[in-house]
């Protein structure tokens, strides 16, 4: 039932995703590429996870963070793409109202932590940067800790301003979202109620993620930036700013899109541009993060080439007690 009946209105009970593209030819295509992209999202991110935990060298605060950004890339993926690819296969793709909050409630949540990361991350380059001499107190693990548990913290709460909000609205016209997941603009478009306590709460909830971030990342760059140029030395800036480049890398494409998307004038971009951004920051921008890190960071790519190493060193040796065990019986 798509409907239900309450009062004078009909309540919607469920709504129908309208997804990316009708063309079944242009639908395979997408359907193989997403997957393939969500597969190296998820593969990717893990073994940074693992090789994270595993490596005695990445035991640092920045490393930490990174761990956790991997693992909330993996929640904002999965959050909104496994029902993507089941869109791409069924002709009438539904959702139910409980299953949109769910989806809705979810890549709110992963996106306002990944946020809340991204400021830590600046927040350890400042005092890394500006004051290497108190770096292991400023960033003790408790600070480093206290840090995540606080973005998810803040994930929690902004996903449950936006969840109240979500319940807030009443759907009894049109089911259909002209988008591949569950997003806020799409649902109060659909909405027959009245949407303005919805709209400022989530105005405000969400101004307040974005200027609080923002702010924090603007302002320790800006700190590192006089410092690398006061040092005398080429070499000591290149080193300095050469820490910086992936986290500046991730900050720019995750915040250049979502502000674009959330920020400029509706009828400054049309539902389908949005929705191709929209891939970009939930589908892509996931996928390149763990590739942003790995191949930017000497760190991360000596202990990947050290637990390789190993695990070839090993096999070879495996190899060769097999071929001894076979000539001595032989």
């Amino acid at each position: 039932m798509a409907f239900l009946e309450d009062g004078n209105h009909t309540a919607v009970t469920e709504f129908i995703l309208l997804g990316l593209t009708d063309d079944p030819v242009l639908r395979d295509i997408l359907f193989a590429i997403i997957l393939c992209i969500y597969l190296v999202t998820v593969s990717g991110n893990l073994s940074t996870i693992l090789l994270i935990r595993v490596s005695s060298q990445l035991h640092h605060p920045m490393y930490f963070f990174l761990s956790h950004l991997a693992s909330v890339d993996i929640g904002i993926s999965s959050s909104v793409t496994p029902n993507m690819l089941v869109n791409f296969l069924v002709k009438q793709n539904t959702i139910s109202y409980s299953g949109c909050s769910i989806q809705f409630t979810s890549a709110v949540f992963f996106a306002t932590v990944e946020c809340f990361l991204l400021a830590a991350m600046a927040y350890d380059r400042f005092v890394a940067i500006c004051n290497p001499l108190l770096y292991s107190t400023k960033m003790s693990t408790e600070v480093c800790i206290q840090l995540v548990v606080g973005s998810y913290i803040q994930g929690f709460l902004n996903a449950s301003f936006f969840t109240l909000s979500f319940f807030s609205l009443f759907f009894c016209g049109p089911n259909r979202i002209n988008h591949f997941y569950c997003d806020v603009a799409p649902l109060l478009e659909l909405s027959c109620s009245d949407v303005t306590v919805a709209v400022v709460i989530t105005s405000i909830s969400a101004g307040f993620i974005t200027i609080t971030t923002v702010f924090v990342i603007a302002i320790s760059y800006s700190c590192i930036f006089i410092t690398i140029m006061k040092m005398r030395s080429t070499e000591s800036q290149y080193k300095a700013f050469s820490t910086c480049t992936s986290h500046l890398t991730a900050v720019t494409l995750f915040y250049g899109t979502t502000m674009f998307i959330y920020v400029m004038p509706k009828s400054s971009y049309s539902t389908d541009q949005n929705k191709v951004l929209s891939v970009f920051y939930m589908v892509v921008i996931p996928m390149l993060n763990p590739l942003i890190y790995s191949l930017r960071n000497k760190e991360i790519k000596g202990a990947l080439k050290r637990h390789l190493g190993k695990k070839v060193y090993s096999y070879g040796n495996q190899i060769c007690k097999t071929h001894s065990n076979d000539n001595y019986q032989v």
